[in-house]
Order: C-alpha cells, then sequence, then structure tokens
C-alpha cells in the first residue's frame, strides 16, 4: 500500500467538469492498493497518518497531527502508484490489486480514518478527475505499508 500525502491549505477534485468533494486545511492523500495489501497495512498507515506531526504549533513549529489542527482528509484512489517502471519505457500496473478488491479496501481505509476522528472526503473511484490543491509548505509525504510494517 502506498500513499503521497500533501498538507494542503484547500484540494478538490472535479469529475465531468462539477466539483465532486473540496477541503480546506489538511491532507490530500493519494492512496494506491497492490496485491497482497491487508487490514493490517490500513491500520498501519491509518494510524501514522493520524498521528504525524506536520500540522504547525504555537511557535511555528511542526508539533500537531491533524486532529489536533481541525483539518480533513481529501482522499483519491490511484493506481499509478503501483506502477513498475523497471523494464522499457510504458509502466505495467501488474502490482495494482483488481478493481473491485482495491474498491472496497479504499472504503475501508477512509473509515479507519473516520474512526480515528478525521473527516474524510472522497474523489470517484476509477473516474478521470481534475485533483487541485494549495500545497502548504510545501509538505509532502510518502508512506508504504507491507504487511503492517511502515516502510517509508
Amino acid at each position: 500500500m502506498k500513499t503521497v500525502i500533501q498538507r494542503v491549505k484547500t484540494a478538490s477534485v472535479h469529475t465531468d467538469g462539477a466539483l465532486l468533494s473540496s477541503i480546506g486545511k489538511g491532507f490530500l492523500i493519494l492512496l494506491g492498493i497492490e496485491n497482497g495489501d491487508t487490514d493490517r497495512d490500513i491500520a498501519s498507515l491509518t494510524r501514522k497518518i493520524t498521528h504525524l506531526r506536520v500540522f504547525e504549533d504555537d511557535q511555528g513549529k511542526m508539533n500537531r497531527d491533524i486532529g489536533d489542527s481541525g483539518g480533513s482528509i481529501l482522499l483519491v484512489s490511484q493506481f499509478t502508484l503501483c506502477a513498475q517502471c523497471r523494464h522499457g519505457n510504458r509502466p505495467a500496473f501488474t502490482a495494482a490489486m483488481p478493481p473491485e478488491q482495491a474498491r472496497s479496501m479504499v472504503e475501508d481505509f477512509g473509515r479507519a480514518l473516520e474512526q480515528n476522528g478525521i473527516p474524510v472526503k472522497y474523489g470517484r473511484f476509477g473516474a478521470m478527475m481534475d485533483v487541485s490543491l494549495v500545497n502548504d509548505g510545501p509538505v509532502t509525504i510518502i508512506l508504504e505499508s507491507r504487511d503492517g510494517a511502515i516502510l517509508r
């Protein structure tokens, strides 16, 4: 399971020219679900994400987590994070979990974040989306989990 987490001032998702979801301060999370990912990966990543201290405290130091800062999350499924580019120039997506299973995992991931008290809005699974953001900082963090262990 791979995530790209961007601390944002605002983020939004449009599909077919219409606004689908938007947030103010918080995280835009791009989520790639790979074959073999499990509930343990969801638990470890959502625990790490909800406790990441990347929001400024009163002294201007990154010392607060998303809950402390009153932020929310825009969660966007992105199978292209699972691309393998070792051979040739055309990415292979064979590591990505099949859509039927991945959709369920994305929903479980969002519910796990919500259970930690973080408001979550969503992109549309499998749709072409226009994702916009104002990156705050910029702060961008990549986290991966395999078998429940955080790899980065």
